[in-house]
């Protein structure tokens, strides 16, 4: 908790400096870090601000046992969410190029060790089994440890069966990146090309 109030005071100080509108709710890409992040990234490129440093650190007191990590997710409800839009995999693929590697580490694992998504979830990039394997593929675009490219395509042969399925059961199928067959499908690829590029916000 620590770590995470420390974040987001940080983030509300760059906002101050170049008028981003930070939300900070949640620790989450979609949903706070998208816009959080990037700021960040610039500090980390350049001279990290002592409050970016503590918050980015933070003694490593996110939770680090067992190499495995969570980060808060919305206060309000007080639940934990485990996807890309909400949760550790969003923020470790939103934050791999410069989140300390036993964080990144411990976030990956954490994806791995929880499973691919059951189909109340679904297979897509946003909340789904693709979303959380692009965490994966993080994982193996900073490591170059070819594990995590497995455990990534192992969540895209889950998802292309999920897919399937509901597509059989509902008539078919879910036309939208976010939450559809065309992220899933672009996951896929990306798990074969061994590109970790996040659709849009990676590649635009």
């Amino acid at each position: 908790m620590r770590c995470w109030t420390a974040s987001r005071a940080c983030m509300f100080l760059l906002a101050g400096q170049d008028g981003r509108d930070v939300h900070a709710r949640s620790v989450a890409l979609q949903h706070a870090v998208g816009d959080e992040h990037q700021p960040v990234t610039h500090l980390q490129r350049q001279r990290l601000h002592p409050v970016a440093a503590s918050g980015l650190q933070a003694e490593r007191a996110v939770s680090l046992q067992r190499n495995v990590l969570d980060l808060p997710g919305p206060q309000p409800q007080r639940r934990i969410c485990l996807q890309w839009c909400t949760g550790a995999p969003g923020v470790l693929a939103g934050a791999w190029e410069y989140l300390d590697e036993d964080l990144l580490l411990a976030g990956a694992e954490l994806t791995w060790r929880a499973g691919a998504h059951g189909d109340e979830k679904g297979h897509g990039i946003c909340h789904g089994t693709s979303g959380n394997g692009f965490a994966l593929l993080k994982a193996f675009a900073r490591t170059g440890d070819e594990r995590w490219l497995e455990r990534a395509r192992r969540f895209a042969v889950h998802a292309l069966g999920q897919a399937e399925r509901l597509r059989a059961a509902n008539g078919r199928g879910r036309y939208s990146l976010w939450t559809g067959d065309v992220g899933t499908a672009l996951f896929a690829a990306a798990c074969l090309d061994k590109d970790a590029r996040y659709p849009i916000l990676d590649i635009v």
